[in-house]
């Protein structure tokens, strides 16, 4: 087996080795020549490559969201490595071990004028589960190392390889223990492609020690304030299909001191949840009595898991009308979103629910005054919908019923992610989004990354600019012939028309809603994908009947909403529903 002749080379490999770390997604570069020719020659490890850095990591991080596994990108020196920075804010905000591993310049040619260098050590150190800055080999290019830095002379190559070693240990237990972004940057001096012959595999240096923590005791302890409370609200943000068993989920629905708050993103399901939340609150806002209304909501104990929440709406309310008590369950962090947080449990959500729930409901009307408030507004949204035209609004409506059953779908951020929490997909339907950040930049190339390691078709349903942003996301090789795009075309940034600011100016046209004509039919013809559009009620029900059927290309369906409108229709729906 051929590996680089460059010890630190082969001693990351061996590391991701023996940590089962197999994904690795390499943008081509010279510098980091040791580690591609060292990760493509293990048949242990599956190589992409992809061009485009930005693209790359978030390639990379829709295969680690999916798998919950450390995926790695892997980049040459210089400004590539920045490129890697919205992802790596990503996957820091939403716990996704992504491991960035960049190529540099030996440290005595950085900030001499060299080309494509910059100071790459701890360059994201704002956003990191950690920075492992290893040391360059001084038995490789001895000359150049006697003429520019001796004084580098004076470790030994065995110091270096063990330092090495444990800084690599270091940053892969924590992508794997504590679910964060970690960086590998490595030095290399020329020359670069030199090769050995390794007849027997190199041993691991590194081990598993991926670990659990619980606080079952301390579980215990807090089952008495639970029981007791009459107003219990659960509110849940991003989490993993099937994370919650559903003896659990079915306990928490039948609790009548209980209402339990999901979005699109927690892929959690049950008749008795609340799954639009923003169609609880707004009207209440509109409310003449919201002041006894939002009391009445106000929850003694707040328990959350899962990552963080789209709604605006439910953050105002309960920093305003806050709980007596929030717990929080997760296995690394908590945030204070509400600015209330009593208790973190270190544990994972089944577990602490099995502690916590049991058969003996406390009295209450919780949950019943509530859901007759629940039923209400999905009666009034059906009435709404028959006499709604041809808008952002009416369409997600068609596409919710439309995606067919055992589909991953990720959705954009912006506009996208919030028409998705307003109407219900199908239970089978699996949700993902890049709520870490919150940002544009990179939907297209996670739900492509994903798709890669997922065994049943992908959709990504997106708005027409965070779609251009990342139209790079489409220039590799691996889109499966089942993946498919949809764009909501409003021919500009829509939701910029329904926040405070909008007034149809041309400053506001050009500056905040950024109005454009462009069309994704080139771009679909340039990366070999079949197009389809429609711009009406008739044409989108015709269309979303082909776009699903199996096909020999993947496909992307373009839907031209007007530009004007849409931003109305959904105030006014809010309006409808008061």
């Amino acid at each position: 087996m051929k590996q680089s002749s460059i010890p630190s080379a082969r001693v990351v490999v061996s590391a991701f080795k023996s940590k089962g770390i197999k994904h690795i997604i390499i943008s081509p570069g010279s510098r980091n020549a040791p580690l591609t020719i060292s990760f493509t020659e293990n048949p242990f490890f599956k190589c992409y490559s992809i061009v485009d850095e930005r693209s790359a990591a978030f390639f990379a991080l829709g295969m680690a969201m999916q798998q919950k596994e450390p995926v790695a990108v892997l980049c040459t020196s210089g400004s590539a490595l920045l490129n890697y920075y919205p992802a790596v804010a990503e996957a820091f905000y939403s716990c996704i071990p992504l491991v960035v591993v960049s190529a540099d310049r030996p440290p005595y040619k950085i900030d001499v004028g060299d080309g494509q260098t910059i100071r790459q050590d701890n360059v994201f150190n704002r956003h990191i589960g950690y920075s492992a800055n290893l040391k360059l080999d001084v038995n490789h290019a001895i000359n150049r190392l006697k003429r520019y830095a001796p004084s580098f002379l004076e470790l030994s190559q065995q110091s270096i390889i063990s330092y090495n070693t444990q800084e690599l240990e270091k940053a892969l237990n924590c992508a794997q223990k504590e679910q964060l972004p970690v960086h590998i940057n490595v030095p290399f001096e020329e020359p670069l492609y030199e090769l050995i012959d390794i007849t027997i595999e190199e041993q691991d240096s590194l081990t598993n020690q991926v670990s659990t923590h619980d606080e079952l005791g301390a579980i215990q302890s807090f089952q008495e304030s639970w029981n007791n409370a009459k107003k219990k609200m659960v509110l849940v943000g991003v989490n993993h299909p099937n994370e919650i068993e559903k003896e659990l989920i079915d306990l928490l629905a039948e609790d009548p001191s209980v209402i339990v708050f999901t979005e699109t993103t927690s892929n959690l399901h049950h008749p008795n949840f609340f799954p639009s939340i923003d169609s609880i609150i707004f009207p209440i806002e509109k409310s003449n009595l919201s002041e006894n209304l939002f009391k009445d909501l106000q929850p003694e104990i707040l328990l959350t898991f899962g990552g963080l929440i789209v709604s605006k709406k439910i953050k105002a309310f309960l920093r305003q009308y806050q709980p007596k008590l929030h717990w929080h369950v997760d296995e690394v962090k908590a945030y204070d979103t509400y600015f209330s947080l009593t208790h973190h449990f270190k544990t994972k959500p089944n577990l602490f629910l099995k502690t916590v729930l049991n058969n003996q409901y406390t009295f209450s009307d919780y949950f019943e005054k509530w859901n007759t408030v629940k039923l209400n507004y999905q009666n009034k949204r059906n009435n709404y919908l028959k006499k709604v035209p041809f808008s952002d609004f009416l369409v997600f409506y068609e596409l919710a019923k439309t995606i067919p059953k055992d589909y991953q779908v990720h959705l954009a951020n912006s506009s996208s992610v919030r028409y998705a929490q307003l109407f219900d997909m199908d239970e089978s339907v699996t949700v993902f989004c890049n709520r870490g950040t919150s940002g544009i930049d990179g939907s297209t190339s996670t739900a492509v990354g994903a798709s890669v390691v997922c065994n049943t078709p992908t959709l990504l349903i997106s708005g027409d600019l965070s779609f251009f942003y990342d139209s790079n996301a489409l220039w590799n090789n691996y889109i499966k012939k089942d993946f498919r795009i949809i764009i909501i075309n409003n021919a500009g940034g829509g939701i910029f028309r329904i926040l405070p600011g909008n007034d149809d100016s041309e400053k506001f046209e050009t500056f905040f809603e950024t109005s454009h004509k462009l069309s994704a039919y080139h771009i679909s013809k340039q990366y070999g994908f079949d197009y389809q559009d429609a711009r009406d009620p008739s044409s989108l029900v015709q269309e979303l009947k082909e776009f699903y059927e199996p096909s020999t290309t993947p496909k992307i369906l373009e839907i031209f909403t007007p530009r004007k409108v849409n931003n109305k229709i959904l105030l006014a729906y809010f309006d409808f529903i008061s």
